[in-house]
């Protein structure tokens, strides 16, 4: 699995740069999010925008992570979803679960604004 990790303050950015999350790369996508998704951080970004194709075990390895982060409500921005994904996620209500954003600047723009309210 290529990826690449940016801290920015305490918000953690997880930039995939796989065209697809597949069950032979979800595993090692699932433990990453173990590793990222902790309670002392104050989100997590995720950056889809080189994904073109998720299957449900990619999908499980998202909904790990805000199982880990959701009682502690830590929020998680997924960031350029294409199209595609975002149907199959639609498809299923997981798209109900996490916010959108087009950019990785916008998502941690309207997440820092909600850490000062």
């Amino acid at each position: 699995m290529n990826y690449t990790i940016e801290h920015k303050d305490n918000i953690v950015i997880f930039d995939i740069k796989n065209k697809t999350i597949e069950s032979n790369i979800s595993a090692d996508l699932k433990a990453r999010m173990l590793i990222v998704a902790q309670p002392d951080i104050d989100a997590l970004i995720i950056n889809m925008s080189n994904v073109e194709a998720i299957d449900s075990s990619g999908l499980g390895a998202l909904l790990l992570a805000n199982r880990q982060l959701s009682e502690h409500d830590i929020p998680i921005a997924l960031v350029g979803v294409t199209d595609f994904v975002r149907s199959l996620m639609n498809m299923t209500k997981i798209d109900e679960i996490f916010d959108f954003y087009d950019t990785v600047d916008e998502a941690l723009e309207d997440l820092k604004s909600k850490e000062d309210e």
